[in-house]
C-alpha cells in the first residue's frame, strides 16, 4: 500500500536492519502471509469487501498484531480490497459484493514488535476469463522477475526493470503512479521502488535492506485516476488490473521472502 504522494524519493540513507529487528519483520510479514492465505478461501461471489475486512483484521488480532493500514492517512479499514478495474486502495463495503467472474486484490499490513509487513495477492472469484487469468499470472510471475534480480550489489534499476521489461513483453502495462518501498518501522521507507527503470540505476542493494515489491499491473494502459473517496484507484481505460507483493529482506545471495506463511508457535 503506497500512496503516489506519499512515496519516499530513492537516497542512499537506507535503513539496514539487525538480525533482531529482522526477526521481528519475519514474524510481522509471516502474520500477513498466514491472514492472506485464509483470506484467499473467503473469495467467493456473493462475499462482501467488508466481511473480507472483518476477516482479516480479527487474524492480524488473534495473532498479536495490528493492522497497519488501520486509520494510517485516514484510511478507514485493515484491508484494502480492489475488484477488476480497480487498482489498489479499494476501500472494504458491505455494499460491495463479489461476483462470479471478478478479479479480487487484497493488500494487507499488520505491525509486530514495533516492526511493519507487507503483501498483496489477486485471486479469481469463480469463473473467470482467460484474458484476466493470463493478467493474474502475469502480474505474479512479474514479482518473480523482481525477487530474482534483489542481491546484495545488484542496482534497484534492475529490479524495476525486470517488472517492466516482462509484463511489456505480455502486451500489458505496468501502473507508474504507485510503487512499492522500503519497510521497516515505518510501513513505508526509503526508497521507492518503481515497478519500470533503466537497468544499472538506482541505489546499491545491501544486506539487510527490507523492500516491499510489488507489481501493479493492467491489461490495458497504465494511467489511472483516483475515485471521488480519495482513496480507491482505478484504470482511466476501465481495464482490468493485478496486484501481487511480498516484504523481503536483501542477503548476500539474493533475498529472503519475510511474507511466507509461518507456523505460529507462540
Amino acid at each position: 500500500m503506497n500512496r503516489s504522494e506519499a512515496a519516499i524519493a530513492p537516497s542512499p540513507m537506507v535503513d539496514i536492519k539487525t538480525a533482531a529487528e529482522l526477526d521481528l519483520m519475519r514474524r510481522a510479514s509471516g502474520i500477513v502471509a498466514e491472514a492472506l492465505e485464509l483470506l484467499r478461501a473467503e473469495v467467493r461471489p456473493g462475499v462482501s469487501t467488508a466481511a473480507l475486512n472483518r476477516f482479516a483484521e480479527s487474524e492480524i488480532r488473534k495473532r498479536g498484531a495490528a493492522p497497519a493500514f488501520l486509520g494510517y492517512r485516514g484510511y478507514p479499514a485493515a484491508l484494502c480490497v480492489s475488484i477488476n478495474e480497480e487498482v489498489v486502495h479499494g476501500i472494504p463495503s458491505e455494499s460491495r459484493i463479489v461476483k462470479n467472474g471478478d478479479l479480487v486484490s487484497m493488500d494487507l499490513g499488520a505491525v509486530y514488535g514495533g516492526f511493519y509487513g507487507d503483501a498483496a495477492v489477486t485471486v479469481a472469484a469463480g469463473e473467470i476469463s482467460g484474458d484476466r487469468r493470463r493478467l493474474m499470472e502475469v502480474t505474479e510471475a512479474a514479482l518473480g522477475k523482481a525477487l530474482s534480480e534483489v542481491r546484495s550489489g545488484a542496482k534497484l534499476g534492475d529490479v524495476s526493470n525486470a517488472v517492466q521489461r516482462f509484463v511489456e513483453k505480455n502486451g500489458m502495462s505496468v501502473v507508474r503512479e504507485f510503487t512499492g518501498h522500503g519497510i521497516g518501522r515505518r510501513l513505508h521507507e526509503e526508497p521507492s521502488i518503481p515497478n519500470y527503470g533503466k537497468p544499472g540505476s538506482g541505489i546499491t542493494l545491501r544486506p539487510g535492506m527490507t523492500l516491499a515489491i510489488e507489481p501493479m499491473v493492467c491489461l490495458g494502459r497504465a494511467e489511472v485516476v483516483i475515485k471521488s473517496d480519495a482513496w480507491t484507484a482505478v484504470s482511466a481505460d476501465g481495464s482490468c488490473a493485478a496486484h501481487f507483493e511480498h516484504t523481503v529482506a536483501v542477503t548476500e545471495s539474493g533475498c529472503e521472502v519475510l511474507s511466507r506463511a509461518v507456523k505460529n508457535e507462540e
